[in-house]
């Protein structure tokens, strides 16, 4: 429970970094929203095979992080916390596919070994831009601005209220936690019959509390709107951000440009 609670708490500093006040946390969150996805799409319509031509999309979070002045460090943390499970995904991934499709030397490279860095790559790429998003426009400005692009206020709403109930979660499981290790005299452990009384009171206690903030939402006139903050305006500088980055990812997914690069230089040496 202490590590599940450490890292909401490293959520909630994720959103403080959004509180920033760079050129890029100024931006409307709409163009940051729509270019992270053109920059997940173009990293998950290549091949399984490609690998090369994903390294030139690592530009995007490097200067994101930058201009955006994100600890490099706290956000590596956060995206390497994913690889686990992308190489979960992968990992079998060369048993099933030994054809050998790079030859070095005496060494033969198998698909399967391209396709599982590929799958490894390209997650730490569409994980970092989804968490440097939240690090430069918050959880609440996302889903505002997915609400005025159209998704339904009604989904808007529910995954906002998810996100934050995932914070009311893990705070009563961390007080049912130290409730229960200042009674268990120093034991270390749970049984099982312990673990079901703990998570049925965790659920029934995080019940009641979503029902007492209802409660206080709906005293303050909640009507189903969130605010977040002062209205931002789509205008110029906006436009110019998606139109520039579009443009670039999609230059990126035509032309590898690793293997343009290898294939001037081996004629210019040959």
């Amino acid at each position: 429970m202490r590590y599940i609670d450490g890292a909401v708490r490293d959520f909630k500093n994720l959103d403080l970094l959004a509180t920033g006040e760079t050129a890029i946390h100024r931006l409307d969150a709409r163009a940051k929203v729509i270019v992270t996805l053109v920059f997940i799409i173009s990293v998950v319509s290549f091949n399984k095979y490609e690998l090369t031509a994903l390294f030139p999309f690592f530009i995007y979070p490097a200067v994101m992080m930058a201009l955006g002045n994100l600890p490099a460090g706290y956000m590596a943390g956060k995206i390497v916390f994913v690889l686990p499970f992308a190489l979960a995904v992968a990992i079998f991934n060369p048993l099933f596919d030994q054809q050998v499709m790079i030859q070095l030397g005496p060494f033969g490279i198998s698909g399967g070994w391209i396709s599982c860095a590929s799958v490894v790559v390209r997650s730490i790429l569409t994980v970092g831009a989804a968490i440097i998003l939240v690090g430069l426009t918050g959880f609440p400005g996302i889903c505002k601005a997915l609400e005025q692009l159209g998704m339904p206020q009604v989904f808007a709403v529910q995954l906002l209220f998810l996100y934050r109930y995932i914070f009311v979660l893990t705070e009563e499981g961390g007080r049912a936690s130290r409730a229960r290790e200042l009674r268990s005299f120093g034991e270390k452990g749970l049984s099982l019959a312990s673990y079901t009384s703990l998570i049925s009171h965790l659920l029934l206690r995080t019940w009641q509390r979503a029902e007492r903030i209802h409660m206080a939402m709906l005293a303050r006139g909640f009507t189903g709107e969130f605010h977040t903050g002062q209205p931002k305006q789509f205008g110029g500088r906006e436009l110019f951000f998606v139109i520039v980055w579009s443009a670039i990812f999609i230059a990126l997914r035509l032309q590898n440009i690793p293997q343009l690069i290898g294939t001037i230089v081996m004629r210019m040496l040959s």
